[in-house]
């Protein structure tokens, strides 16, 4: 495996996040027992310089981590967790972003956000690869998908051409509300 055009195929994970990976893993991604600030500075432990402004910057991102910043992360809701384990992940300063099902167990409003946020993130310049079971939201925010089945790659693709595959939506996706109002008419 490559990262940013680097073999990195069983370096140990401490040298992965030197390298610049950040990843925001599906469940327990935050440490409970400790505020949001503490849970953003640890963030940046492998680059403390310039780590107050990387936390401004999160906390502009998501205005929701200042105003709570000194809460126990244990004590906030799923999407709120999530807003800091992603913050948490950008005041590392990554070169790569990893997010493993980060709408998993999100109400929809949260569910919209994160991706609005992963979307805001890639544009920023730093490569985000999603890995997402809403595949179709999936789809529509990203700029390349891949589709597996079973642990293999079954499509892979520009993301909006995979939308509109037919072997994809009927195998995987399913017809979209849209499409069902116009075999009603």
């Amino acid at each position: 495996m490559f990262l940013l055009g680097t073999e990195v195929t069983n370096r140990p994970p401490d040298r992965l996040v030197q390298d610049g990976l950040a990843f925001v893993p599906q469940m327990q991604n935050v440490f409970p027992n400790l505020s949001v600030h503490e849970n953003l500075e640890l963030g940046a432990f492998r680059k403390p310089r310039g780590m107050n402004e990387r936390i401004a910057r999160v906390q502009e991102m998501f205005p929701v981590l200042k105003a709570r910043e000194r809460e126990k992360v244990g004590r906030m809701s799923g999407g709120e967790r999530q807003m800091v384990a992603l913050g948490r992940a950008l005041v590392s300063d990554p070169r790569l972003l990893l997010l493993d099902e980060p709408t998993a167990a999100l109400a929809v409003g949260y569910q919209d956000l994160v991706f609005d946020k992963a979307r805001e993130i890639a544009t920023s310049g730093v490569p985000v690869l999603l890995v997402e079971q809403n595949a179709r939201k999936a789809l529509q925010m990203a700029d390349r998908g891949y589709v597996f089945d079973q642990g293999e790659n079954r499509f892979e693709g520009v993301a909006n051409e995979l939308l509109s595959d037919e072997r994809v939506v009927s195998l995987y996706l399913g017809k979209h509300k849209a499409d069902k109002s116009k075999d009603a008419a």
